[in-house]
């Protein structure tokens, strides 16, 4: 019997172009100063770097196979492009639509209602979401507080769901309900009649979530009994792996801020990062990023080659990288020392996306108690 090959963690040449093409329409797009003027404003989201970033580039389609007018790409692009999404903390429901909602519908069994979606948002003219709390993991088990019964080839959806990521902008949602007692997948309208949508507090204001209640709102279903609870795992189960590249972005830029403002701050009439105790801080953090980027990395591998290791490196990735997000972000709040606190510095986004973000799809503690026991680990006592 031969050894399992490890995939390989390198980055290909169209990995490489994807992220050179859309770095370059972030820097001009979405530099820190127009992502701190934007959380000023009632509107969270920037729609136009969404419709660069979903049609012009193609991205909100890479999950989708080419039948349906995606790219046919897989994880592994999709994960370079949450890296620079990530870096430069843009305010896009690409994790929400593209990665979420996509994923869960290509789990799905084919019918027109599904595959329509796909095709929407392969165009990138329509917005979707899984509609979950947005800190739902993979083994947290089908929500129970949507109920539908069926009214003709359709269901009626009644109740509410409350956290779910950018469902103040999506048009679709990808709806997990109960109908006579067994798990359904459900596709809703975003204006449909009866359904109101209303904000929550976010931690991240580049990254909202909110409410969505139901009151007889038609919904036609995508997935029954079976297929329902397989296809929503697998969608979170993806978000989960994927959001690890995401976090290793949002540390790469917080650790270049911090280094960068360490070598033309002075005291004491030196740059402060000649100082040994910030160079072994810079250190650290460094060592820990390549340790990030190993584990984010290995996770999109697994995924794209249906590796049986996907859960144990989706769990991995998540319960490492979420924690060294938060560490890498609050130390680049520390080392700019007073302005690093301040409103006009683009160091709170990074510490906001990190915490937020530790805690979407699992948090780092719930990973962990996965992890150990997918490798047959004893509980910490």
């Amino acid at each position: 019997m031969s050894e399992p090959t490890i995939p390989s963690l390198l980055y290909g040449e169209i990995e490489e172009e994807l992220r050179a093409t859309l770095r370059e329409l972030l820097r001009d797009r979405c530099g820190w100063h127009d992502v701190l003027a934007r959380i000023d404003t009632d509107e969270a989201y920037d729609e136009g770097l969404w419709k660069a970033v979903a049609a012009e580039l193609g991205l909100a389609g890479l999950l989708i196979p080419e039948e349906f007018g995606g790219a046919g790409a897989g994880p592994r692009e999709v994960a370079v492009a949450l890296e620079e999404l990530g870096r430069a903390v843009a305010p896009v429901p690409f994790l929400a639509s593209a990665v979420l909602a996509t994923s869960a519908l290509l789990a799905c069994p084919a019918g027109a209602a599904r595959d329509a979606a796909l095709r929407a948002l392969a165009e990138g003219t329509r917005t979707a979401t899984l509609a979950v709390t947005a800190t739902t993991w993979p083994e947290a088990g089908f929500p129970l507080s949507v109920t539908g019964a069926w009214d003709g080839e359709e269901l009626s959806l009644t109740g509410a769901m409350t956290g779910v990521l950018a469902v103040d902008r999506a048009e679709l949602l990808v709806l997990p309900v109960i109908v006579s007692g067994e798990p359904h997948l459900a596709l809703v309208a975003g204006d449909a009649a009866n359904l109101s949508r209303g904000a929550v507090t976010s931690l991240d204001a580049t990254r909202p979530v909110g409410q969505v209640t139901l009151d007889q709102v038609r919904g036609r279903v995508v997935a029954g009994p079976g297929h329902a609870e397989r296809a929503l795992g697998h969608a979170v189960r993806y978000g989960a792996a994927l959001l690890a590249s995401e976090q290793l972005g949002v540390a790469e830029q917080a650790l270049a801020k911090a280094v960068g403002y360490l070598k033309v701050r002075h005291q004491f009439g030196r740059p402060i990062g000649s100082f040994q105790a910030l160079r072994h801080r810079a250190a650290d953090l460094w060592s820990d990023l390549a340790s990030a980027r190993a584990a984010a990395r290995y996770a999109a591998a697994c995924l794209a080659e249906d590796s049986p290791d996907a859960a144990v490196a989706t769990a991995l990735a998540q319960a490492y990288c979420s924690e060294v997000a938060v560490r890498t972000a609050e130390e680049c709040v520390q080392m700019h020392g007073g302005i690093g606190f301040t409103w006009e510095h683009p160091a709170h986004l990074y510490l906001k996306r990190a915490m937020s973000s530790a805690l979407l799809l699992g948090t780092a503690d719930r990973h962990r108690a996965t992890l150990g026991a997918l490798v047959d680990l004893p509980p910490a006592i």
